[in-house]
Formats: C-alpha cells, structure tokens, sequence
C-alpha cells in the first residue's frame, strides 16, 4: 500500500513538471532543443523513444537503456532508450514508445503509466524522435526478454547522473560538414560493465532531467551542442 501511494505521488509530481514545463535555456546550452517554436516538416519520419523511470533502492529515479546489438545497420552498439520508428498502426508517440519497448525488450505496457511527450528532437538521419515519459511502478514484475536481433544488454542508470560533473560527463567536439558541435558523454559503469551513453540519447536525457529535477545541469557548454545542429537538419530538410 505505501509503495502504490509513493508512486501515485511520484506520478502525479513528474505529471505536473512535463506537462505544463518551461525548459531551462541552460539545460543543454544557450541553443537548446527548440522545444514548441519547433516546427517538424511533413516529409521527415517519425520515431518515439520511452523514457521508462522507476524507483532505486534508494528511493532515486532510475531510467532503463540499452546496447544495441552490433548486427544493425543503424548505431551497431550504441546505447540507446527502447524505442523505433512509428508504424502506421500506433495511434500516437506513447503507443509507438511501448510498442517498441515491448518488442525489445520485453516490457508489458499494461506495467507502465505514461506521464507526458516531450517536445520532439531531430536526430542525424533526419528522424523526428519524440521521447515519451513513464513510470514503471512494479519493477519487481519486469521481466526482461531481449530481442537478440536488436539489443545486446539492458541496464539502467540513475536519471539525475544526466545533470552531474562528477568524473563520468565529458563533452567533445565533433563535427557534421562543416558544422562544430559539442557531444554529451557519459561513462557509466553497471555490474562490472562500462557503458557510453553519448549523442541524442544523452542530449533527451539531459533535457528530461533538467525538467524533472528543475535545474540545469551542473557542466557547462562552450560549444553549440547537438541540439543545435538538430536544428540546422530541420530547417534545410
């Protein structure tokens, strides 16, 4: 009974934080994610991503993630939030967020209460990814069944590490054409195994927990930041 009331709580906070948020200009640098002056045009396809959050046993919000498998022909061995491209079937970006988790990973959407959509990012490949927010209230009955031929590993991480300076966060420049840009990434270790969380999944869950957390991050930004590009893709598609 206490757990169902602390999750009730946690839903109702987070529900109030992505639904009705202002995000910080400083989350992912002064040229953040363009957020509702966004516009997405027609001829750029659609994807979805969940952002599943559940609770630590230390009562912090964790999120899960995973490898992909090194026999994709898109981002071999990145890690990654469970998610894909729509299908004509999925009614919106939460039906297409669970339908992919599901098919990758295992994971029964009747098990997650869907918080809210954020604001849509522009990925390299000219994909709209929209990041869908849910909470996972009995982790205790998640299952995971891998999809071998789309994921390697699934782990999780704690959601506030996406905010911190704390030996794990670099950034570093890259460049697309002729453009410089700053990559966010993480260096993470769970059961003995590192992990790099960098490039759009970092950049989503930057700006994800900056919402849910109410602060901007503790690094700074010295360069334009992937975010930033996005917008480029956007404007010359």
């Amino acid at each position: 009974m206490g757990c169902e009331k602390e999750y009730h709580e946690i839903f109702h906070d987070l529900k109030d934080k992505l639904q009705f948020h202002r995000p910080y200009e400083n989350a992912i640098g002064s040229n953040s994610i363009p957020k509702n002056k966004l516009i997405v045009s027609s001829k750029m396809k659609r994807a979805a991503v969940l952002i599943c959050i559940f609770g630590g046993k230390e009562g912090e919000l964790r999120v899960f993630l995973t490898k992909r498998s090194k026999n994709l022909a898109s981002h071999p061995g990145d890690v990654a939030l469970p998610g894909g491209k729509m299908d004509e079937g999925d009614v919106d970006d939460s039906a297409t967020a669970l339908r992919e988790a599901e098919e990758e990973i295992g994971l029964d959407p009747c098990l997650v209460r869907v918080v809210a959509s954020l604001d849509p990012f522009i990925s390299s490949n000219l994909l709209s990814v929209v990041p869908v927010v849910g909470i996972l209230s009995r982790v205790e009955e998640f299952k995971p069944v891998l999809n071998a031929d789309e994921v390697d590993v699934i782990f999780d991480a704690p959601l506030e590490m996406f905010l911190e300076e704390d030996g794990r966060h670099k950034c570093v420049e890259k460049e697309w054409g002729k453009w410089k840009y700053g990559c966010h990434i993480f260096d993470f270790e769970w059961d003995q195994r590192n992990f790099i969380v960098g490039g759009l999944t970092a950049s989503i869950l930057i700006q994800a927990a900056s919402i849910i957390y109410q602060r901007p991050p503790s690094f700074n930004q010295n360069l334009q930041d992937f975010s930033q590009l996005q917008r480029t893709l956007n404007s010359i598609n």
